[in-house]
């Protein structure tokens, strides 16, 4: 019995420590979603083609979830951007690999003053999900035509990377709806009853 009982004391503490299939009381933490590519194809840019690169390196340099990337043939792009002679407008995401978004690229924005990369980063921004808020100063990205045609500034901020960021958090593992809502951007003074 003593032998019994001495090779039992000796195995519990063996028992004790080993694994049993219950996580531990701190986890270590997950592993992030791989990071979704989107294709973009920017073959009908136009002279847009400068600002289409300088705004993807912007959204790229800011958000870790997402990457965008040229798509590697015709007709298999993400989303398009597209120069136009209207106002600029865009697919409100976010977009997700499949999902046939589309950057039109208006003229008339330049021709009242502003700045097409800002243009450009800000169309951008409703691919990934992100809508206009026009109140917003300069430093916000999604501020769009709102600051004035004095406002150049063509990087989200923060708090702007930060959504994009949890709009990809989970991956395309994901179930993901895909919504097809246009949003038409008037910079200008006048204001757009809504967007269809």
């Amino acid at each position: 019995m003593r032998k019994r009982t001495a090779v039992l004391a000796a195995l519990i503490p063996a028992l004790l420590s080993t694994t049993t299939g219950l996580a531990p009381a701190h986890s270590a933490p997950r592993a992030p979603a791989a990071v979704i590519t989107l294709t973009y194809d920017a073959d009908a840019a136009g002279p847009w083609a400068d600002s289409v690169k300088q705004a993807v390196q912007n959204w790229n340099d800011a958000v870790h979830n997402v990457r965008l990337e040229p798509a590697s043939s015709p007709g298999s792009a993400d989303y398009v951007y597209e120069a136009t002679s209207g106002w600029p407008q865009t697919t409100l995401g976010p977009i997700f690999p499949g999902g046939g978004g589309d950057v039109q690229l208006g003229q008339q924005a330049v021709d009242e003053g502003y700045d097409a990369i800002r243009i450009t980063a800000h169309e951008t921004g409703h691919i990934l999900g992100l809508p206009d808020d026009y109140s917003g100063p300069c430093s916000e990205l999604m501020s769009g035509h709102g600051p004035g045609t004095s406002c150049t500034n063509a990087k989200p901020d923060a708090a702007e990377a930060a959504q994009v960021d949890s709009n990809y958090a989970a991956g395309v593992a994901a179930p993901h709806r895909q919504r097809h809502q246009v949003v038409i951007d008037i910079w200008s003074g006048r204001v757009l009853t809504g967007s269809h």
